[in-house]
């Protein structure tokens, strides 16, 4: 009976019921299963899904014992390797450096005074240029004092040398009448040996002859020696006063050479940098009244960390890189004094100053501190420096955590002093996320 027919009659009617009985169903194609077929199916299944059971729990064991074992996957593309090789170190530093003035002098006040500037911040000026001018009435007063006292030595001086030459003359005048009274005594001598001789006068007048002669001889010798003691008496008292003279001569000479200072020169070719006063106003002594910069001369002043300080010495090379050029320099000094974990130093241009510096234009400088041959090394992470005692070295597919001794860093590279060999590839990427992990797996 068709579909159609089986719509005429209403559900529950025993005609539907009639009509159903006579359609034809599957009864025909099924065919009951004997009980030993049934176990050898059931079997068979069992067998399968145990299999898939152990392989499952063989690959998660697997998966288990390399996630114990590394700790942690990183992906090979966020790792930065680096070889280890042999050759030649050069152990150097970089530092921001700063275009200055080699030659900048800041004048002072020689005295206490007013100051009055010719000049203005900015403005060009050449050696010997008067920059400004001190009015310093008590500096004045002192020469003009000091002056004063070396003009009266000068006289006291004169006169000094008038009365030595009047003592030498009186001296000597002695002198020469001892040798008058000698020579008639020797003439007296000659008439009373003659008169002796003829026994005309007595032995005594003759022997008073005598006498009288050597007692001339006697008081020429002591005024002879007398005159010349004089003499040098008189020459010490005379260079006692000359020395007296000129030390207020050279107090006088200083005196002027500071009056002289307080018309400030500048002492160099250049540019007037700043004014430390305001106009007109008065100002103590040693008191800073403006800067001098010599624009013909520069130097680099750079800073580095303190721990470089010890080994960075005043002769080593340096490189100075402005504006992308490279120029070799020298340094030159070192500052002792540690600012904000900040080393000063200063290194000067080999061969003459570059052309077209500023002042405060900023370069980097390079200073080569070593070099070596045949030194184990590596390319330098930002990560990795002479301090760490372990390092990631790739060993196939895992990075794997190998205890090392580290020695000198420089710019780019760093020294291997144990734990690593040639050929060696470090990881030299940020390896913090994994801890201390003694291996990580690398992923593709």
């Amino acid at each position: 009976m068709k579909l159609a027919q089986l719509k005429k009659f209403p559900l529950g009617d025993p005609r539907a019921t009639a009509a159903g009985a006579s359609m034809r169903g599957t009864e025909a194609q099924d065919s009951p299963l004997s009980t030993r077929m049934l176990r050898s199916r059931r079997h068979r299944l069992a067998l399968a899904l145990g299999g898939s059971a152990i392989l499952l729990l063989l690959l998660l064991g697997l998966a288990l014992k390399g996630w114990l074992g590394t700790g942690q996957v990183i992906a090979r593309e966020r790792l930065r390797l680096a070889p280890v090789t042999r050759g030649h170190f050069v152990r150097d530093t970089a530092a921001d450096g700063t275009v200055v003035a080699a030659v900048s002098p800041t004048l002072f006040a020689i005295a206490a005074g007013t100051v009055s500037y010719a000049v203005r911040a900015g403005d060009p000026v050449s050696k010997g240029q008067a920059l400004a001018t001190l009015d310093s009435p008590e500096l004045t007063n002192e020469l003009q004092r000091e002056q004063a006292t070396l003009d009266s030595l000068d006289a006291a001086l004169a006169r000094q040398q008038i009365e030595i030459r009047r003592q030498i003359l009186t001296g000597q005048q002695h002198a020469d009448l001892a040798r008058v009274t000698i020579d008639a005594a020797e003439r007296e001598l000659k008439r009373s040996q003659w008169a002796w001789d003829q026994r005309a006068i007595s032995e005594r007048d003759y022997t008073r002859a005598q006498d009288e002669v050597s007692t001339a001889k006697l008081n020429f010798d002591h005024a002879r020696d007398s005159a010349a003691l004089e003499r040098d008496s008189l020459a010490l008292e005379l260079r006692t006063k000359r020395l007296e003279r000129d030390r207020q001569a050279l107090t006088v000479a200083a005196l002027t050479d500071r009056v002289a200072a307080l018309t400030v020169r500048s002492p160099v070719d250049g540019m007037v940098a700043n004014l430390a006063q305001p106009q007109r106003t008065r100002v103590a002594a040693d008191a800073p009244l403006l800067t001098v910069v010599d624009l013909s001369a520069f130097e680099i002043e750079f800073q580095v960390a303190e721990i470089y300080a010890r080994d960075i010495k005043p002769g080593m090379h340096a490189e100075v890189s402005v504006e992308g050029r490279t120029v070799p320099g020298t340094v030159t000094a070192i500052s002792p004094e540690v600012r904000q974990n900040q080393v000063v130093g200063r290194v000067k241009f080999n061969g003459g100053q570059p052309p077209g510096l500023r002042q405060n234009e900023r370069t980097a400088v390079r200073i080569v501190l070593d070099e070596r041959d045949s030194v184990l090394k590596f390319e330098r992470g930002s990560f990795i420096d002479d301090s760490a005692r372990a390092l990631y070295v790739v060993r196939g597919s895992h990075a794997v955590r190998v205890p090392v001794v580290l020695g000198a860093a420089s710019v780019g590279e760093i020294e291997v002093t144990r734990g690593l060999e040639p050929g060696d590839e470090v990881v030299i990427s940020d390896m913090r996320d994994v801890g201390r992990a003694a291996e990580v797996a690398i992923g593709n």
